[in-house]
Protein backbone atom coordinates (compact mmCIF):
# COMPACT_ATOMS: atom_id res chain seq x y z
CA UNK A 1 0.00 0.00 0.00
CA UNK A 2 1.17 3.24 -1.28
CA UNK A 3 0.18 6.62 0.53
CA UNK A 4 0.75 9.85 -1.32
CA UNK A 5 -0.15 13.08 0.00
CA UNK A 6 -1.12 16.09 -2.46
CA UNK A 7 -0.69 19.46 -0.42
CA UNK A 8 0.42 22.98 -0.98
CA UNK A 9 0.29 26.04 1.76
CA UNK A 10 -1.47 28.02 -0.64
CA UNK A 11 -4.85 27.73 -1.93
CA UNK A 12 -6.57 27.15 -5.30
CA UNK A 13 -3.68 25.57 -6.98
CA UNK A 14 -5.63 22.10 -7.53
CA UNK A 15 -5.25 20.33 -4.72
CA UNK A 16 -8.42 18.29 -4.52
CA UNK A 17 -8.63 17.91 -8.61
CA UNK A 18 -5.45 16.84 -8.78
CA UNK A 19 -6.60 14.24 -6.13
CA UNK A 20 -9.35 13.26 -7.75
CA UNK A 21 -7.30 12.81 -11.36
CA UNK A 22 -4.90 11.02 -9.89
CA UNK A 23 -7.35 9.01 -8.09
CA UNK A 24 -8.96 8.29 -11.44
CA UNK A 25 -5.94 7.45 -13.18
CA UNK A 26 -5.01 5.18 -11.05
CA UNK A 27 -8.53 3.31 -10.86
CA UNK A 28 -8.22 2.89 -14.76
CA UNK A 29 -5.23 0.80 -13.94
CA UNK A 30 -7.09 -1.60 -12.04
CA UNK A 31 -5.90 -0.65 -8.49
CA UNK A 32 -7.90 0.35 -5.21
CA UNK A 33 -7.56 3.76 -4.31
CA UNK A 34 -9.01 5.00 -0.75
CA UNK A 35 -9.29 9.08 -0.37
CA UNK A 36 -9.24 10.94 2.23
CA UNK A 37 -10.27 14.36 3.11
CA UNK A 38 -8.48 16.22 5.42
CA UNK A 39 -9.62 19.86 4.45
CA UNK A 40 -12.20 20.84 7.36
CA UNK A 41 -13.55 22.66 4.31
CA UNK A 42 -14.73 19.36 2.98
CA UNK A 43 -14.07 20.25 -1.35
CA UNK A 44 -12.91 16.37 -2.04
CA UNK A 45 -16.37 15.67 0.45
CA UNK A 46 -18.51 18.07 -1.51
CA UNK A 47 -17.30 16.50 -4.78
CA UNK A 48 -18.94 13.15 -3.82
CA UNK A 49 -22.16 14.46 -3.07
CA UNK A 50 -22.48 14.22 0.54
CA UNK A 51 -23.83 17.23 2.38
CA UNK A 52 -22.25 19.37 5.21
CA UNK A 53 -25.50 18.42 7.60
CA UNK A 54 -25.69 16.15 8.92
CA UNK A 55 -22.28 15.83 9.88
CA UNK A 56 -21.22 12.84 8.34
CA UNK A 57 -18.46 10.43 10.29
CA UNK A 58 -15.28 10.65 8.99
CA UNK A 59 -11.64 11.86 9.56
CA UNK A 60 -12.38 13.46 12.84
CA UNK A 61 -13.52 9.78 14.39
CA UNK A 62 -9.76 8.88 13.74
CA UNK A 63 -8.59 11.42 16.25
CA UNK A 64 -11.22 10.73 19.12
CA UNK A 65 -10.63 8.45 21.73
CA UNK A 66 -11.03 5.53 21.27
CA UNK A 67 -9.99 6.19 17.94
CA UNK A 68 -12.40 5.11 14.67
CA UNK A 69 -10.81 2.97 12.02
CA UNK A 70 -10.80 3.84 8.32
CA UNK A 71 -12.54 0.20 7.21
CA UNK A 72 -15.81 1.53 9.51
CA UNK A 73 -15.48 4.80 8.09
CA UNK A 74 -14.77 5.04 4.62
CA UNK A 75 -17.91 5.17 1.74
CA UNK A 76 -17.89 3.43 -1.16
CA UNK A 77 -18.39 5.64 -4.33
CA UNK A 78 -19.90 5.17 -7.59
CA UNK A 79 -16.60 4.48 -9.32
CA UNK A 80 -15.48 0.78 -8.94
CA UNK A 81 -12.58 0.75 -6.79
CA UNK A 82 -12.84 3.96 -5.58
CA UNK A 83 -13.18 4.59 -1.76
CA UNK A 84 -13.23 7.65 0.18
CA UNK A 85 -13.51 8.92 4.04
CA UNK A 86 -15.33 12.37 4.54
CA UNK A 87 -13.77 15.69 6.10
CA UNK A 88 -15.81 17.20 8.97
CA UNK A 89 -15.95 20.99 10.19
CA UNK A 90 -14.70 19.60 13.46
CA UNK A 91 -11.47 19.25 11.68
CA UNK A 92 -10.70 23.05 12.21
CA UNK A 93 -10.43 22.29 16.84
CA UNK A 94 -7.96 19.57 16.30
CA UNK A 95 -5.58 22.26 16.39
CA UNK A 96 -6.50 23.52 20.26
CA UNK A 97 -7.23 20.00 21.17
CA UNK A 98 -3.67 19.08 20.35
CA UNK A 99 -2.13 21.32 23.07
CA UNK A 100 -3.70 19.11 25.81
CA UNK A 101 -4.10 15.74 23.76
CA UNK A 102 -0.90 14.24 23.46
CA UNK A 103 -0.14 11.85 20.03
CA UNK A 104 -2.57 13.58 17.60
CA UNK A 105 0.51 14.18 15.89
CA UNK A 106 0.59 10.49 14.65
CA UNK A 107 -3.02 9.43 14.89
CA UNK A 108 -3.41 9.19 10.84
CA UNK A 109 -0.10 7.20 10.62
CA UNK A 110 -1.69 4.66 13.30
CA UNK A 111 -4.80 4.76 11.27
CA UNK A 112 -3.63 3.51 8.25
CA UNK A 113 -1.00 1.20 9.26
CA UNK A 114 -4.07 -0.98 10.52
CA UNK A 115 -6.02 -0.47 6.68
CA UNK A 116 -5.68 -3.04 4.34
CA UNK A 117 -7.44 -3.23 1.22
CA UNK A 118 -6.09 -0.61 -0.74
CA UNK A 119 -3.47 -0.24 -3.57
CA UNK A 120 -2.91 3.40 -2.98
CA UNK A 121 -4.55 5.96 -0.05
CA UNK A 122 -4.20 9.86 -1.49
CA UNK A 123 -4.51 12.38 1.27
CA UNK A 124 -6.32 15.30 0.14
CA UNK A 125 -4.11 17.94 2.72
CA UNK A 126 -5.89 21.51 3.97
CA UNK A 127 -3.79 24.99 2.15
CA UNK A 128 -2.18 25.84 5.61
CA UNK A 129 0.12 24.43 7.87
CA UNK A 130 -0.87 22.74 10.70
CA UNK A 131 -1.83 19.34 12.57
CA UNK A 132 -3.41 17.76 9.86
CA UNK A 133 -0.92 18.38 7.41
CA UNK A 134 1.71 17.18 9.69
CA UNK A 135 -0.35 13.87 10.30
CA UNK A 136 -0.11 13.84 6.42
CA UNK A 137 3.64 14.42 5.86
CA UNK A 138 4.39 11.81 8.58
CA UNK A 139 2.39 9.18 7.21
CA UNK A 140 3.12 9.82 3.22
CA UNK A 141 5.57 7.53 1.13
CA UNK A 142 5.25 10.64 -1.51
CA UNK A 143 4.64 14.45 -1.35
CA UNK A 144 2.92 15.69 -4.56
CA UNK A 145 2.94 19.87 -4.38
CA UNK A 146 0.39 20.87 -7.33
CA UNK A 147 1.82 24.87 -7.78
CA UNK A 148 -0.26 27.20 -10.09
CA UNK A 149 2.12 28.36 -12.82
CA UNK A 150 1.77 32.38 -11.62
CA UNK A 151 5.11 34.04 -10.00
CA UNK A 152 3.02 33.90 -6.18
CA UNK A 153 2.61 30.46 -6.05
CA UNK A 154 6.66 29.53 -5.63
CA UNK A 155 6.41 31.50 -2.27
CA UNK A 156 3.98 28.53 -1.49
CA UNK A 157 5.95 25.41 -3.08
CA UNK A 158 8.87 26.96 -0.90
CA UNK A 159 7.57 27.01 2.24
CA UNK A 160 5.97 23.40 1.34
CA UNK A 161 9.42 22.22 0.68
CA UNK A 162 10.95 23.78 4.12
CA UNK A 163 8.12 21.60 5.81
CA UNK A 164 9.06 18.64 3.85
CA UNK A 165 12.25 18.84 5.00
CA UNK A 166 11.58 19.19 8.50
CA UNK A 167 9.62 16.15 8.53
CA UNK A 168 11.69 13.96 6.66
CA UNK A 169 14.30 14.95 9.15
CA UNK A 170 12.01 14.31 12.03
CA UNK A 171 10.70 10.79 10.88
CA UNK A 172 13.71 9.80 9.71
CA UNK A 173 13.12 8.25 6.50
CA UNK A 174 12.74 9.69 2.93
CA UNK A 175 9.94 11.90 1.69
CA UNK A 176 9.69 11.77 -1.95
CA UNK A 177 8.27 15.35 -3.68
CA UNK A 178 6.80 15.46 -6.81
CA UNK A 179 5.76 19.36 -7.61
CA UNK A 180 2.83 19.33 -10.16
CA UNK A 181 2.30 22.38 -12.32
CA UNK A 182 -1.23 23.27 -12.57
CA UNK A 183 -3.37 25.86 -14.18
CA UNK A 184 -0.94 26.70 -16.84
CA UNK A 185 -1.64 29.41 -19.67
CA UNK A 186 0.97 28.82 -22.14
CA UNK A 187 -0.86 32.18 -23.40
CA UNK A 188 0.68 34.26 -20.95
CA UNK A 189 4.12 35.46 -20.14
CA UNK A 190 4.02 34.53 -16.76
CA UNK A 191 2.64 31.42 -16.92
CA UNK A 192 5.31 30.24 -19.54
CA UNK A 193 8.34 32.19 -17.13
CA UNK A 194 6.88 30.49 -13.85
CA UNK A 195 6.83 26.84 -15.11
CA UNK A 196 10.31 27.55 -16.74
CA UNK A 197 11.52 28.87 -13.20
CA UNK A 198 10.59 25.70 -12.04
CA UNK A 199 12.09 23.46 -14.00
CA UNK A 200 15.36 24.85 -13.60
CA UNK A 201 15.14 25.09 -9.97
CA UNK A 202 13.21 22.44 -9.30
CA UNK A 203 14.35 20.00 -12.18
CA UNK A 204 13.90 16.49 -11.84
CA UNK A 205 10.90 16.68 -8.89
CA UNK A 206 9.03 18.73 -11.29
CA UNK A 207 6.38 16.99 -13.73
CA UNK A 208 7.06 17.15 -17.30
CA UNK A 209 4.18 18.70 -18.63
CA UNK A 210 2.09 21.53 -16.86
CA UNK A 211 -1.65 20.60 -16.69
CA UNK A 212 -2.94 23.59 -18.65
CA UNK A 213 -6.25 25.85 -17.83
CA UNK A 214 -9.50 24.13 -18.97
CA UNK A 215 -12.95 25.68 -18.36
CA UNK A 216 -14.30 22.25 -19.20
CA UNK A 217 -12.76 20.49 -15.86
CA UNK A 218 -13.98 23.31 -13.82
CA UNK A 219 -17.49 22.82 -15.16
CA UNK A 220 -17.58 18.84 -15.49
CA UNK A 221 -18.76 16.51 -12.71
CA UNK A 222 -15.85 15.01 -11.62
CA UNK A 223 -17.38 12.30 -10.03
Amino acid sequence: MRVWAIANQKGGVGKTTSTIALARVLVARGLRVLLVDLDPHGSLTRAFGVPEEPAPRGVADLFATPPGTLGLLMRESAVAGLDFVCAQTSLATLERRSVTQPGLGLALSQALSRHEGHDYILLDCPPMLGLLVVNALAAADRLIIPTQCEPLSLHGLAGMKRTAAMIERSRRRPLPVAVLPTLFDRRTRAGRDTFALLQEKYREDVWEEPIPIDTLVSNAEVL
